[in-house]
């Protein structure tokens, strides 16, 4: 019990958590709205706008920041996975989305010569970030950090 009280006051790891959820929220709403129906994915999903990667370490950052200084060792190691998860998020990730579109299309392909491929064999192509959804979701969990710093601290 002692271990679950000291996780629901961990001030870092609650805005972490809620820059990660109100990601995937607005995610999931952003998505209803341009496409016009619901796909249940979309909560837990990766990929699309804003990033709950960059969300998730900015809120973390910031909390780092406000609850120990920007001149800590935490700070640091917050910044540098921050900025590793970003710079990930818009390349290695977003580069295996776009092979992943490739690929399914050429499933398509397959699909009229070969009927005995399943649905189930397409590759997700929602798994990067553009540039803007990396930084719409990085001022997304600064501005939760600081929200939950304020509440809770």
């Amino acid at each position: 019990m002692k271990f679950i009280n000291e996780i629901l006051s961990n001030e870092i790891l609650i805005a972490a958590f809620f820059g990660w959820l109100t990601a995937q929220i607005l995610k999931t709403i952003i998505y209803i709205a341009v496409n016009k129906h619901f796909n249940p994915e979309r909560l837990l999903g990766d990929g699309g706008m804003p990033s709950s990667h960059s969300a998730t370490v900015m809120a973390l950052v910031t909390a780092t920041a406000l609850n120990f200084g920007a001149d800590t060792f935490e700070f640091a190691i917050a910044g540098v996975v921050a900025l590793i998860t970003m710079h990930d998020a818009m390349g290695v990730r977003r580069e295996t989305g776009k092979q992943a579109k490739v690929i399914n299309n050429m499933m398509d392909w397959f699909k009229q010569m070969d009927r005995n491929i399943s649905p189930e064999q397409q590759l997700k192509e929602f798994v990067g970030h553009t540039p803007l959804q990396v930084l719409f979701g990085a001022l997304l969990g600064i501005l939760i950090g600081f929200i939950t710093c304020n509440i809770i601290g």
